[in-house]
């Protein structure tokens, strides 16, 4: 909870291999989330590495 708390007060981190997406690690999890204007976030996808491979390669 604190770190979507610091994602929706800081939105634009580092950038999702040439994409309108962005990523931020939690220990072993990954949160990817676009950001349409200065005050909307929407979060895609919450997991663990391997989750986030899977997904990466599904709609990537």
């Amino acid at each position: 909870m604190k770190k979507i708390k610091n994602i929706l007060l800081y939105p634009e981190k580092r950038h999702l291999m040439r994409s309108s997406f962005f990523v931020d690690e939690v220990g072993q999890y990954r949160i990817i989330y676009r950001v349409s204007d200065e005050t909307r976030v929407r979060f895609y996808f919450v997991g663990t590495h391997k989750e986030y491979e899977k997904w990466y390669r599904q709609d990537f």
